[in-house]
C-alpha cells in the first residue's frame, strides 16, 4: 500500500514522502496513529494544500523537544529498589520506572520514549539510558540505582 507520511517516521521517511509499506503496517499503525494517509490522488492534493501548516507544526514539535532535551541533558535520576547483599535487585528497573522518576522531576516523558536496548536494569549502580524525545532528539540520562538491603 502506498501512503503519504504526515510526519517523520523512523526508518521509513520524512514528512510528505510517498512510501510503499505493507498493508498491515499502514492499517494497524501508521493510519490510526495519524502518521500517514493512503496516497490517493485526492489525499495527495489535500496534503499539498496543508503542507506548509504541517511543516510548521513539525518544526514546533522539534523545537519543543530540543528545548526539553537541553534541560534533560546531564540529569541524574536516582531510583531506590530492594536488593540483595551482592547488589542484584529483587525485580528490575524498567522503562516505566524511569519514566515515572523523570516525571516526578518535572520532565514529561512517556515510557515508550525511554530506550533500553539491553533490557531492564537488574543491578545497583550507575547506568546510562537513552530518552528519545523526538525522532531527531535522543538524550542520554544517567540512572543511579540505590539498593535497599532487605
Amino acid at each position: 500500500m502506498q501512503v503519504i507520511l504526515l510526519e517523520k517516521v523512523v526508518n521509513l521517511g520524512n514528512l510528505g514522502e510517498i512510501v510503499k509499506v505493507k498493508d498491515g503496517y499502514a492499517r494497524n499503525f501508521l493510519i490510526p496513529q495519524r502518521k500517514a494517509r493512503r496516497a490517493t490522488t485526492a489525499a495527495v492534493a489535500e496534503f499539498e494544500v496543508k503542507r506548509a501548516e504541517l511543516e510548521k507544526i513539525a518544526a514546533e514539535k522539534l523545537a519543543a523537544s530540543q528545548a526539553q532535551g537541553e534541560k534533560l541533558t546531564g540529569q541524574t535520576v536516582q531510583i531506590s529498589q530492594k536488593s540483595g547483599v551482592d547488589g542484584r535487585l529483587f525485580g528490575s528497573v524498567t522503562n516505566a520506572d524511569i519514566a515515572v522518576a523523570l516525571t516526578k522531576q518535572g520532565f514529561a516523558v512517556e515510557k515508550a520514549q525511554v530506550r533500553m536496548p539491553t533490557g531492564p536494569l537488574k543491578v545497583t549502580g550507575d547506568h546510562t539510558v537513552a530518552v528519545a524525545l523526538h525522532t531527531d532528539v535522543v538524550i542520554e540520562v544517567t540512572i543511579t540505582i540505590v539498593g535497599e538491603h532487605a
